[in-house]
């Protein structure tokens, strides 16, 4: 059964036109300054397709939880995934939508100034000005009533979140968000999950930070659990009016 993806509305753009590219389970909210979605389409073939001809030489690598270790050239978007998995302890399919998300947004710069790719909550986007991105959180008392604030900046940036009550991606916690900023999408995917497995409840958010600060690349940290919100790095947290539902 498709899942409905009802947090697309809080990321929005007047200076940008938005489409939507899907290629079996990999769905995309694109937001940039013309329609790309032909493009974008063509990204999403080329990559997967890499990492589907990876898959069936190694299939371990789409089933272990551990770190994966290269033994012999790889594509690019396998070794970012297998690089963030190692940075972050955990296998490299936890980065695999923030990989996907970044080449195909990395590609989408030869034809657009600024973009916005969403994949299952992983962001990565190169905008020129400011973006505020809404922080979904389940049934939390805390859902929608706070946003990620990033201004424009000359560099792609990454916003990756992570839940243990909601989506269908595998996680070993509890938190309602683990939402990791970094300049690496791949690398903030992975980091999400692997600080969202360690948390059981809000008593547990310390640990989220401890360890967020120990991933070199992490530059901010924002964990929701019931109605506790805690934040670490270099990141501005703004409160939202938007209305649930």
């Amino acid at each position: 059964m498709k899942h409905e993806r009802t947090y697309r509305h809080l990321v929005r753009s007047v200076r940008l036109q938005s489409f939507q590219v899907v290629v079996k389970e990999t769905d995309l909210l694109i937001h940039a300054s013309t329609n790309l979605a032909e493009n974008a389409r063509e990204l999403v073939l080329q990559h997967r397709g890499y990492i589907e001809a990876y898959l069936k030489r190694y299939p371990a690598f789409g089933r272990t939880l551990e770190p994966w270790y290269l033994d012999g050239p790889a594509p690019e978007i396998v070794t970012r995934m297998t690089l963030a998995g190692q940075k972050a302890a955990v296998g490299p399919m936890a980065a695999v939508a923030g990989a996907i998300a970044e080449q195909v947004g990395r590609g989408l710069l030869s034809f657009t100034d600024e973009v916005i790719v969403e994949n299952g909550g992983d962001i990565f986007l190169k905008s020129q000005g400011p973006v505020t991105i809404g922080l979904f959180a389940g049934k939390s008392p805390l859902s929608l009533r706070f946003g990620i604030r990033l201004e424009g900046s000359q560099t792609p940036q990454a916003v990756c979140t992570s839940s243990g009550t909601v989506g269908h991606s595998l996680s070993l916690g509890r938190a309602d968000a683990v939402c990791v900023i970094s300049e690496s999408c791949p690398l903030a995917d992975a980091a999400a999950t692997s600080i969202g497995n360690l948390i059981q409840s809000k008593a547990d958010i310390h640990k989220a930070f401890a360890v967020g600060q120990k991933i070199e690349g992490i530059t901010g940290l924002a964990v929701i659990v019931d109605d506790e919100l805690g934040v670490w790095g270099e990141l501005k947290v703004l409160p939202l009016n938007i209305k649930k539902g």
